[in-house]
């Protein structure tokens, strides 16, 4: 017997809400059937697009928890709202599928997972970045290859796309580029080299006006013994900058293999060169500018939705993105310290995102 589909509430209606609900509408076995902004203006103009009642907008999260029989909430509000959200609609048995970064300091966090757990619902960070195409085909070259021992690799994200333009709070968070963009490659990093051990982090302000870092560096020691550098910038004015692309290089004793501009992996060998290439799928809803995000928004939501299904496990539970945010955190108590942060494993200091 066919099963039907999971109902859910959108909290948030701010620019990432509009793509979410496009990519929860590629997918069979879930409907959208309420949204809650506080302002509610907002909320009103994203139903109306989506044909979603007047009647079902809400500017009233806990009241739209209370009214409306849901299977599930996807929050996409501001981070500082996360931990409070989440803990109201796991108190009344919904799972909760929460948008990056999870909260605003690592305790939150960890409370977030552990009353989750306490409550028996399941916690799932929508993390769409590791199910980008080429990346997932670059893990796949990676184990294909003949690398031989892998020993160093490279993950460079330098671009000057105009963040602050179209998403003008960023400018005023005190910790930017390292919460927003670390959260996503970090992830991709551990999802493709496994966990790190060791920490050095250095950022920089660029941009005027700005309160955060808009670009950093981070060298890690990684527990199978190779190292990886990242670079993260919104202030790199540089000749072939694509933005949002993600230039990787992972090097092994025998070989070694690129993802490259255009969605071109690169594999080279004593033999030779073999290049392919694995651009995104194209929906009409997608800013062109974001062409690859916003199509791995749908692959992403639909792990997720298979996870809230109990069809298959979902990649990145709040559980598992508690190690990236061990990262991120042992990053910025790396660039306070001036020191290497060791057993970022077990990193648990806060460190405030507002």
């Amino acid at each position: 017997m066919k099963k039907p589909p999971l109902r859910f509430a959108l909290a948030g209606a701010g620019f990432w809400s509009h793509y979410q609900l496009h990519g929860w509408r590629e997918l069979p076995g879930c409907e959208c059937i309420a949204i809650y902004n506080r302002t509610r203006a907002k909320a009103e103009k994203l139903a109306a697009a989506f044909g979603i009642p007047a009647d079902r907008v809400y500017d009233d999260y806990a009241r739209m928890l209370e009214a409306e029989r849901l299977d599930f909430v996807d929050i996409v509000t501001a981070v500082e709202q996360h931990a409070t959200m989440t803990r109201l609609a796991a108190d009344r048995g919904l799972d909760v599928v929460c948008q990056k970064p999870m909260a605003t300091d690592f305790a939150s966090a960890a409370a977030m997972v552990a009353h989750c757990r306490k409550r028996k619902v399941k916690l799932l960070i929508n993390e769409n970045w590791r199910w980008q195409p080429q990346i997932r085909a670059f893990a796949a070259a990676m184990k294909k290859a003949p690398l031989g021992k892998i020993w160093r690799a490279h993950i460079n994200y330098s671009n000057s796309f105009p963040v602050f333009q179209n998403q003008p709070f960023l400018a005023d968070l005190p910790q930017f580029m390292l919460a927003d963009m670390g959260t996503h490659l970090f992830d991709a990093m551990r999802f493709l080299f496994g966990e790190a051990d060791t920490l050095y982090a250095r950022a920089h302000s660029v941009a005027r006006g700005i309160k955060g870092e808009d670009a950093a560096s981070v060298l890690f020691g990684m527990k199978n013994g190779m190292t990886v550098y990242t670079n993260l910038s919104y202030a790199s004015r540089v000749n072939g900058e694509c933005f949002p692309q993600a230039f990787i290089t992972v090097e092994g004793e025998d070989a070694s293999v690129s993802l490259e501009r255009d969605f071109t992996i690169r594999v080279v060998t004593k033999r030779g060169t073999k290049t392919t290439r694995h651009p995104p799928p194209r929906y009409k809803w997608a800013d062109p500018r974001y062409g690859v995000v916003h199509a791995s928004i749908v692959a992403a939501q639909r792990n997720l939705l298979a996870g809230l299904r109990g069809a298959a496990p979902a990649e990145t539970t709040g559980a598992d993105n508690l190690k990236t945010l061990r990262l991120v955190y042992g990053c910025y108590e790396s660039i306070k310290s001036g020191k290497v942060v060791k057993e970022v494993g077990g990193f648990r200091e806060a460190n405030p995102l507002v």
